[in-house]
């Protein structure tokens, strides 16, 4: 029963997309399962004749879309927003890229609703800011963690719909007008909103736990994809600047409905670099030039909310705890081609607190607020690799660079991307 399971080794933004979009090509179903519309994947597909590329950002639905053959899935463990889900629709059907038949959506997915977003983005806006893409996930969590969420099977009865939306938005209407003196919501407004939403989406609903089910049966190969990455896991992240949901490859399980031991491999996507989005502790980051070399460098803004990266030099100590807490077994490397110009480039191999070593990645926020990273310097290539077609043809510091992480983390080096186009992609022989 084949599942590999792709996950973000560091705080997301690793490039997960491109990686998904081309194991799509050797796999039959690609399903999502956690987070939300606050995940950003970002594919480039190249014309027919190479001379120019397109470029798609996709939220909620999963990245292998792009290929023909594969059907994808979103399963109950992510949060759906509607807004979201019909504006990539339309944007991939205008171009040209067929969805009927092809999307499945669980019938037991959550879904996010305009007071979520709203509770969102009027948390975000005082002194304890977690930093949020105020997208509403962390309340739409909430919520069903309490036991009162509306999920995408409720759409399917008016009165069962009804009878939720009207106890939740009198208590979200209190708890705004009271306590966060802010404007209150229509609930005939938001029912009839979402049945319309319901009429558009009735086709893609289904028991996807059971498709899986299914599928692995048939021995189908799947390919299961988390949002966000390993540092943003509520359990095992840097909590509390951490998103709602499970990102780490256990994840997979519960917010697909398999079973463990369906699961065959699990692939880590890391940056050459290190980057965070929003607040948190963050032991390499670069405040200087070289951060900004990076994020220019490395077009280091969310693609969700446009907002400019935090940049810094890989951490090895993290991607140790990452391998430990997920299982990967295969890296693939991406954005070698940031580093191209850089004299020296540093890799962190050790944290120091109050003068001692430190043998484990900490994952409370004082102590990762107070460590001391201790660096590696190597030698820059200071040659461009975004043409390079091989891995073998990359200049020797490069590969260095990239055998060293290798070596350190004691985990294969699988991939290594110099691009963002599915051309700029080298295999690890």
């Amino acid at each position: 029963m084949p599942v590999h399971v792709i996950v973000g080794a560091q705080w997301g933004d690793e490039g997960k997309g491109k990686i998904v979009d081309h194991l799509s090509e050797d796999v039959d179903i690609v399903a999502r399962y956690q987070g939300g519309a606050n995940a950003g994947h970002t594919v480039v597909i190249p014309s027919k004749d190479g001379k120019t590329a397109k470029e798609f950002v996709l939220h909620l639905i999963p990245s292998g879309i792009f290929h023909k053959h594969v059907t994808c899935v979103i399963g109950n463990g992510v949060v759906l927003d509607p807004v979201a889900l019909m504006s990539e629709i339309e944007q991939l059907s205008s171009a040209g890229i067929q969805i009927k038949n092809r999307l499945l959506i669980s019938h037991n997915a959550h879904l996010i609703m305009p007071y979520h977003k709203l509770l969102d983005s009027i948390r975000e806006q005082g002194e304890n800011r977690i930093g949020t893409t105020g997208r509403g996930i962390g309340p739409a969590y909430i919520d069903k963690y309490m036991r009162v969420g509306i999920r995408v099977v409720d759409l399917l009865n008016r009165d069962v719909l009804c009878k939720k939306l009207k106890r939740n938005i009198e208590e979200k209407n209190e708890l705004l007008k009271h306590v966060y003196h802010s404007e209150t919501l229509d609930v005939d407004r938001i029912i009839q909103e979402y049945q319309e939403f319901d009429r558009k989406i009735d086709a893609y609903i289904t028991d996807t736990s059971h498709y899986l089910h299914n599928a692995l049966r048939k021995k189908k190969k799947i390919l299961a994809e988390g949002a966000q990455g390993a540092f943003l896991d509520v359990d095992h992240g840097t909590y509390p600047y951490v998103t709602s949901s499970s990102p780490t490859s256990g994840g997979a399980c519960t917010g697909l409905g398999i079973p463990p031991t369906s699961i065959t491999s699990i692939i880590g996507v890391v940056k050459a670099y290190s980057t965070r989005v929003g607040n948190g502790p963050f032991p390499t980051e670069e405040l200087g030039d070289v951060g900004e070399r990076l994020r220019s460098t490395g077009g280091e803004y969310g693609a969700t909310t446009g907002r400019p990266r935090r940049c810094g030099w890989l951490d090895l100590v993290s991607l140790r705890y990452s391998i430990r807490v997920n299982g990967i077994e295969r890296i693939a490397m991406t954005k070698l081609d940031v580093l191209d110009d850089f004299d020296e480039i540093k890799v962190c191999t050790g944290y120091r607190l109050n003068g001692k070593k430190l043998n484990n990645f900490p994952t409370d926020v004082q102590t990762l607020e107070a460590i001391e990273p201790h660096y590696k310097i190597l030698k820059g290539w200071k040659t461009k690799t975004s043409d390079v077609r091989s891995y073998a043809k990359l200049p020797p510091q490069a590969r260095r660079y990239v055998e060293t992480v290798a070596e350190a983390l004691d985990t294969k080096m699988w991939m290594v991307s110099v691009g963002a186009r599915r051309d700029q992609t080298l295999i690890v022989r």
